[in-house]
């Protein structure tokens, strides 16, 4: 079953005074000085907002609230969206529209670890998803979830699995898919790998999926609403995600929330083709202009 997003009750939070060298701001509707109304610390206080310092500057409540909190605002914000009973513990979001197995087009589902917000959840749409999985930050997510995701918005037209190619989350939603086909639905799955970083050979895994999944959303949630069949939105999304190549460059490495944030690269360096959970790239060079990192990015991805 799918239940409308109600906020938590997660208590007070705002921020505690630190003194600093610079006044500090009035508090909202207050006239300066005023501190009555003041909200009090957050759980923790003065030891966890140092910590959160430590960490790198996120705007964030409890790191281990992120996904969460996360969804409780997708579904506030947007009256088209549900989430589905046993939230928090199943993270998935999906069209309340498409709910109670009466959805008369191909189910287009896909998901995977969070932190690559607004991936996926905040592409479930008309035209685009119609459910998102979430795991925890760069965690796939469980084989449960999955399953309780494709019970809950496939008919009789079948659901289409699209997922990027890393060893968790083919994995668990390939175990997904088999249990949802011996309980007599109709399953394909679409494993997206764009990833043009390293040049081949790649290895026994293959490339990474990355930002070009989106596009293969696209594509796949255009077919299923025009009503093709699955075998042919299947097709639509495979052809999709066998034209689309990407390359990251990043100025910085990813810091997972409550972890302290990593020096690997320096402030005049970037990484060609870090990976979406920092895994390493193909090389560490000096900071170059914006047209010779394009000519090389371009470069690379039409090569392949």
């Amino acid at each position: 079953r799918a239940s409308k997003g109600k906020k938590k009750a997660t208590g007070t939070r705002g921020g505690d005074s630190l003194r600093t060298a610079r006044p500090p701001l009035p508090h909202p509707n207050l006239s300066a000085g005023d501190r009555r109304g003041a909200r009090p610390p957050p759980p923790g206080g003065l030891p966890l907002l140092l910590a959160m310092a430590l960490q790198g500057k996120k705007l964030i409540n409890n790191p281990d609230d992120v996904v969460t909190e996360f969804i409780e605002g997708l579904v506030e914000t947007y009256p088209g969206l549900q989430y589905l009973d046993g939230f928090p513990e199943i993270k998935v979001v999906l069209r309340a529209d498409a709910v109670g197995g009466a959805y008369d087009k191909v189910a287009v589902i896909s998901g995977g670890g969070s932190g690559h917000e607004p991936a996926h959840a905040g592409f479930v749409g008309p035209g685009m998803l119609t459910a998102a999985v979430s795991g925890d930050v760069f965690a796939s997510p469980p084989v449960d979830s999955i399953l309780a995701a494709i019970r809950a918005v496939t008919g009789t037209m079948g659901c289409l699995l699209i997922i990027k190619n890393y060893t968790g989350d083919r994995l668990n939603f390939g175990l997904a898919a088999e249990q949802a086909k011996s309980e007599g639905y109709k399953i394909e799955m679409v494993i997206v790998g764009d990833d043009c970083a390293l040049p081949p050979p790649r290895g026994i895994a293959g490339r990474r999926g990355l930002a070009g999944t989106i596009l293969v959303h696209k594509v796949a949630g255009a077919a299923a609403d025009a009503g093709l069949s699955l075998a042919d939105v299947a097709a639509e999304a495979k052809h999709a995600s066998e034209a689309v190549g990407t390359m990251g460059v990043a100025l910085s490495v990813c810091t997972l929330p409550g972890q302290v944030t990593s020096d690997r690269l320096g402030p005049e360096q970037i990484e060609l083709g870090l990976g979406i959970h920092g895994e390493p790239g193909a090389a560490v060079v000096e900071l170059q202009t914006v047209d010779v990192v394009v000519e090389h990015v371009l470069k690379q991805i039409l090569s392949q």
